[in-house]
């Protein structure tokens, strides 16, 4: 019974259970970033009914999530390398506590500003953090799918939120929605970031910033908790230590010197990749998008809620083939089935007036390129930027990845509502579907395959020139 518990490992030990509670809990710092980027697209509509504001504005509280998750993923890289991993994620729980009742609370928009942009700082802790921690603490057999745990938090995150937004807007009028439905799509945030804040509590600290620190026996017990009675951690506490004791060039001079500085060019490029496939887009505006395709309010809430729950089942499809099928051909086939989806798109917005056929077609083809990014660069590129970083300069390193992630992400979801204006919904799909072209080529020519190799393995690799 104990053993079909447990999941196998490269040596032939068994790891236990408690890898599993241990990437669950983390993992919520996921859930809590997707409930965060979720919300606005419920809320979005009923705030304009309340504070007035035209698009632009409208566009930058959107994109305020992610402005202040630049700034909190390089404060989160530089404190996880100083106090350790564990410690920042406490900070992270608290700004989502406080964000959601900040949000909830707001009688203005300054202070609906202030409070998206703490949260904001929290999102882009956890997004730099979660994905990190877990990579160093899982085995390299089910690492890929271990992170992709994060993903899926996140996926389960928006589809929580959807169904709280799709609930409070249907049971209620839509005066009592603007003044009061969003304020309670916001304030539920706090129930999952209190839960997140205590069960911390259960978790580790990440065992590579325990050999970081000179604290060897302590990282040794995490491993043989992680890892299983049988597996040889002394040895691996043993390479973590030697891949530490390279020569210290600095952190600058180590990220950019040889094998690193194509690794971070990788990592950056990657991040800014996933944001260009357009999927921040369709999440913060797949309402607005359904009604224009010619749902109503409550019909495009509830399609929503449906494009929520495929994210979440995909996402579970991607865990179990990332670390199978590796990451580059997901990657791969991810980038060519989303480019025709978007294609599609731009196709389908050419057609005017809009019919239930249409209307059909724009659902399959949004819910398909969903599946798409879910199956690939949703986790993929967290995957990615968790652990192609050497051990040193590791949460450093990855936050400069993540910060750019989310620059990608302001620009998109700031200039999305701009686009669809000016250029219209034909042309702005287009252009995602020429990004996504783009992100294939990339991928085959510069990406290199890491499923299965240890992080030290992976840092030998891009210092011997073997990774690309």
């Amino acid at each position: 019974m104990k053993q079909n518990a447990s999941i196998s490992t490269e040596n032939g030990s068994k790891s236990t259970p408690y890898v599993i509670l241990i990437v669950i809990i983390a993992a919520l710092g996921g859930l809590l970033f997707g409930y965060d980027q979720g919300v606005i697209s419920g809320a979005v509509n009923f705030i304009d009914g309340q504070f007035k504001m035209g698009d632009s504005l409208l566009g930058f509280i959107s994109g305020c999530i992610p402005l202040g998750a630049m700034v909190g993923c390089l404060v989160a890289g530089y404190m996880a390398d100083k106090i350790g991993r564990k410690l920042v994620l406490f900070t992270a729980a608290i700004l989502f506590i406080l964000s959601s009742f900040g949000c909830a609370l707001a009688h203005s928009v300054g202070f609906l500003i202030v409070s998206r942009l703490i949260g904001g700082l929290g999102v882009g802790m956890a997004s730099t953090l979660v994905p990190l921690y877990i990579a160093e603490i899982a085995p390299e057999k089910i690492r890929g799918t271990m992170v992709g745990g994060y993903q899926l938090a996140v996926a389960s995150g928006i589809f929580v939120v959807y169904i709280v937004n799709a609930i409070i807007a249907n049971t209620h009028t839509l005066a009592w929605n603007e003044h009061f439905g969003w304020r309670w799509m916001f304030a539920a945030g706090a129930v999952p970031g209190l839960l997140f804040f205590l069960l911390l509590f259960l978790i580790p600290e990440s065992p590579r910033f325990l050999v970081k620190n000179g604290d060897e026996s302590r990282a040794e017990n995490v491993l043989q908790k992680v890892q299983g009675n049988n597996a040889p951690v002394k040895k691996q506490v043993t390479e973590i230590r030697e891949s530490l004791q390279e020569e210290n060039k600095g952190f600058w001079g180590e990220l950019f010197s040889k094998g690193f500085r194509m690794a971070f060019f990788v990592a950056i490029v990657a991040a800014i990749m996933q944001q260009l496939t357009g999927v921040s887009a369709v999440a913060y505006y797949a309402p607005v998008i359904f009604k224009a395709a010619g749902a109503g309010t409550n019909a495009s809430l509830i399609e929503t809620v449906l494009i929520g729950l495929v994210k979440v089942l995909f996402v579970i499809v991607f865990m179990f083939l990332v670390d199978k099928i590796g990451r580059k051909k997901l990657l791969l086939w991810g980038s060519a089935l989303m480019a025709l989806c978007l294609f599609g798109l731009g196709f389908a917005f050419t057609t005017s007036p809009f019919t239930k056929l249409i209307d059909g077609f724009i659902l399959a083809l949004i819910l398909l390129h969903t599946i798409a990014f879910e199956l690939s660069w949703g986790g993929g590129a967290w995957v990615l930027i968790s652990e192609i970083f050497p051990n040193r300069i590791r949460g450093r390193a990855s936050s400069l990845a993540s910060c750019t992630l989310w620059l990608a992400t302001y620009l998109v979801t700031q200039f999305f509502p701009i686009m669809l204006s000016k250029l219209g919904s034909s042309w702005t799909y287009v252009i995602f579907g020429l990004f996504c072209v783009i992100m294939y080529l990339f991928t085959k020519y510069m990406i290199p395959e890491t499923k299965e190799k240890s992080l030290e393995q992976i840092q030998k690799d891009w210092v011997a020139g073997s990774n690309g």
